[in-house]
């Protein structure tokens, strides 16, 4: 972590090979993503066969962070997704810290917004 940067907690996200395909599918990302409906936000991630995410995202759970600022936080770090915009003003990057991926996001949008955006396909990841 930066000294120079805010991070908050936003979410976890745990890869499973369940098999499962149901919940939100990015064709881009190759990944079906169900949401829990718990107060701690967990999403698990299910990856096709060719997805061309990063192997860490596909294999090892994440931390995201809302941060202050993406740029600073991501400086001199290893970028393994990014920095893109998944979901409409909602800026992410992935980092691997020592063999774990920790999702970055910079974002002026609610939580509330964010995971409503989300589910309602506004935004590229999981555009309906």
């Amino acid at each position: 972590m930066k000294a120079n940067v805010e991070y908050k907690f936003h979410h976890l996200g745990i890869p499973v090979q369940d098999g499962d395909t149901s919940g939100k599918y990015s064709a881009s990302a190759g990944m079906y993503t169900t949401d829990n409906s718990g107060t701690f936000r967990a999403q698990w991630h299910r990856f096709t066969e060719d997805s061309p995410l990063h192997p860490l995202l596909k294999t090892v759970p994440h931390v995201a962070f809302k941060v202050s600022s993406l740029a600073e936080a991501i400086a001199g770090e290893t970028v393994i997704l990014g920095p893109y915009e998944p979901i409409d003003d909602y800026r992410v990057a992935v980092i691997d810290d020592g063999g774990v991926p920790i999702e970055l996001i910079e974002t002026t949008l609610s939580d509330e917004d964010l995971w409503a955006r989300a589910a309602s396909g506004q935004g590229s990841l999981y555009r309906k």
